[in-house]
């Protein structure tokens, strides 16, 4: 049932076209995305090429401790690194280890053929949930092995794959691995059909990726991050990070609220999407709040707003407690682990189902649910006039992430089996 798949797929793309070709996140690399590679790839018969693919930034970061463990014991290989998004691609130049980096093609035979051919890769390795179909069977009928790495299959949708999988085929059942995040994860693959000699529980590797990066070797100190915003070395300091449209405006208000109490008080909000910077300049003018882009500062602002990609993670540094957002809407959470792996308490709100298994570790160890705003701006305050406590809890929750590293490697060694497999010793 393929071909039908292929032919939906073909249909939605002529439709699609113009709006990718309109959407600012989608906009670039058009022709990439068309099957055109991008320049400095190998050619055939060069390197062999593991081709690894994430969605966004998020998934680029949680393959890049597995890409310099993969690196690390082939150093020949050529990495290639895709991703959908534009702020992905970004971030995938800067990755060590990573050779050659494009957006992914649409998922239509052709498309997916021009790139494979180009490409040649020995192993493909899909991040979390990204099974498309036309890629994983252009690679298989190409010779290459394909693994499913950080793999979670979302509660909620188990009956709309299964439902989409007797229209189209199985893809857990093209793979030749699936790393699976937790055992819960692991057990809904199984019933949707996976073989269970190629399904194993490696852990998360985003535990690895943000525990590494802030075990002492940064390059610039908080002292150096406050000063390059314009903020006092020692001034009390909020960052809500990776906030969703219906959020930013309560957590203003608590920001406005708790500043009454405590007038030095600082805050970064870092949108999801840094888009959304003015959207949410806006909404700090609307409280009369005054507030700069990070990309004006330093400022004398009280509320600095990040427009840029990839510092979220260094300025979570500068922060007495952070607020991960996606949590107080229905967006599942955004990543609470990098917080703690800077030592920060973390707050998060209801909705945590993207990380429910870092909430558990987290909450009583560094991190703090809340049910609501209201609830927020109580505790915050709480922890405001407990400086001590704040760095109590951040040690907490630093240990947390310490203690849960190794699914990268984990995860690496299948890979480099299936590697193997290719005739690559």
């Amino acid at each position: 049932m393929f071909w039908l798949y292929a032919a939906l797929m073909h249909l939605l793309s002529v439709l699609a076209l113009p709006l990718l070709w309109l959407h600012p996140k989608l906009r670039g690399g058009f022709r990439e995305r068309l099957g055109r590679h991008a320049p400095g790839w190998p050619g055939a018969g060069e390197r062999p090429v593991v081709w690894f693919h994430g969605a966004s930034a998020g998934d680029v970061l949680a393959q890049k401790s597995v890409i310099a463990e993969v690196k690390a014991a082939h150093p020949e290989l050529f990495v290639l690194q895709s991703c959908i998004t534009g702020s992905g691609h970004d971030l995938a130049r800067g990755i060590p280890g990573v050779d050659g980096v494009t957006y992914a093609p649409l998922d239509l035979p052709w498309a997916v053929s021009r790139v494979v051919r180009a490409a040649r890769p020995r192993v493909l390795v899909l991040e979390y949930a990204e099974l498309w179909p036309a890629l994983i069977r252009g690679v298989k009928r190409a010779g290459g092995r394909v693994v499913l790495g950080n793999g979670r299959i979302h509660p909620r949708r188990v009956w709309r794959y299964r439902l989409l999988y007797r229209l189209i085929g199985n893809p857990l059942r093209w793979l030749d691995r699936l790393c699976m995040r937790e055992p819960e994860e692991a057990e809904r693959a199984l019933g949707l059909g996976a073989d269970p000699s190629r399904v194993v529980v490696t852990g998360n590797t985003k535990y690895d990726a943000f525990g590494a990066a802030h075990n002492g070797g940064e390059e610039k100190s908080p002292l150096v991050l406050r000063a390059a915003l314009g903020w006092p070395a020692h001034a009390p300091a909020l960052v809500f990070g990776s906030t969703h449209a219906g959020e930013e405006g309560p957590l203003l208000d608590v920001f406005v609220t708790l500043r009454r109490k405590h007038p030095e008080l600082r805050l970064l909000l870092a949108p999801r999407y840094p888009e959304r910077s003015r959207e949410v300049l806006h909404l700090c003018r609307k409280r009369n709040l005054a507030a700069a882009p990070r990309s004006r500062c330093p400022t004398d602002a009280p509320v600095v707003v990040l427009d840029s990609v990839g510092e979220l993670r260094a300025f979570y540094r500068v922060a007495s407690a952070v607020v991960v957002g996606g949590s107080f809407v229905r967006r599942g959470g955004q990543n609470i682990l990098e917080p703690a792996a800077c030592r920060k308490p973390v707050l998060f709100g209801p909705d945590v189902e993207n990380f429910a298994d870092a909430a558990r570790r987290l909450v009583g160890r560094g991190g703090i649910q809340v049910a609501d705003f209201e609830r927020l701006q109580v505790v915050l305050d709480q922890l405001l006039a407990q400086p001590a406590e704040m760095v109590r809890l951040g040690e907490l929750a630093f240990e947390v992430v310490a203690g849960v590293k190794g699914a990268s490697r984990r995860e690496a060694d299948l890979i480099l089996e299936e590697l193997a497999r290719t005739g690559v010793a």
